[in-house]
């Protein structure tokens, strides 16, 4: 499994990817924070769904990590996309035969696929904590707002709480993505269907549908990512989504390993 983990390491640290990567966690972590400190007294909100997040509330000791937490479900599709194509390439291109030769265990090869994509999230949601704090601090010159708080003991505390909710999130999108992969065997496929579900199909019949996203693991992702809100408890949201996904995961990995290698 070891060798596993390392070959497909090498692969994700390939330039074509780990640039790509990098600058869509740039685009996305900027875009989020920009708008949520240059549109703060926009009437029309600064938050998700137009929400209002206001100067007051930027100036907290939680208010430091609000763009970072506000970055993750983006941050968690981009986790999707590269987690779903790794995976469902494996058959595109017929690398997954090569794989079996070397490594006859298929867990294996899906256990080391898994923990190597791991460490590539964590790389990706450090990124993005770094790129978040420092254009806070820029943007909240810009629009002096008060950032006192930010370097207190609360704040750090906040920082690093939201560091792990917004990984937990992360991984957990990319795991909806490796079974989306290993599920449709094609990434194309798998990317469309993840993004057009966790993006389209989820928000609008969350928004018609009184408590469905109770059952929705991309929108329970979300909520653990911001620590829970008054509806939907932390707690909840963590263990209700993870539950899904390991269920899911089970289900594909008994194909994964049954099924012919070929696409």
């Amino acid at each position: 499994m070891w060798n596993v983990f390392r070959a497909e390491l090498t692969k994700l640290k390939r330039p074509s990817l780990s640039i790509s990567t990098i600058a869509a966690v740039t685009f996305v972590t900027g875009l989020v924070t920009s708008l949520l400190f240059l549109l703060v007294d926009s009437p029309e909100g600064n938050g998700e769904r137009g929400v209002r997040i206001s100067r007051d509330v930027l100036a907290l000791p939680t208010g430091v990590s609000l763009s970072f937490s506000n970055a993750a479900g983006l941050l968690g599709i981009v986790a999707l996309c590269i987690f779903a194509a790794q995976t469902a390439q494996e058959y595109t291109y017929g690398t997954l035969r090569n794989l079996l030769v070397r490594q006859p265990s298929r867990m294996k090869i899906l256990l080391g696929k898994l923990g190597s994509m791991k460490l590539f999230a964590i790389a990706m949601v450090t990124l993005s904590a770094v790129l978040a704090v420092s254009l806070s601090y820029l943007f909240a010159g810009v629009k002096d707002i008060s950032t006192g708080a930010w370097t207190t003991p609360d704040a750090r505390a906040a920082l690093l709480r939201t560091f792990i909710n917004v990984l937990i999130a992360t991984i957990g999108y990319g795991i909806f993505g490796m079974i989306l992969g290993l599920l449709f065997r094609s990434p194309i496929s798998a990317i469309s269907i993840g993004v057009i579900w966790n993006l389209i199909i989820e928000g609008l019949l969350s928004a018609f549908v009184t408590n469905i996203d109770r059952y929705f693991p991309g929108q329970l992702l979300s909520i653990v990512a911001i620590g829970g809100n008054d509806r939907i408890s932390y707690q909840y949201a963590l263990f209700t989504s993870y539950g899904f996904l390991l269920a899911g995961l089970a289900i594909v990995a008994f194909l994964f390993k049954k099924r012919d290698v070929a696409n």
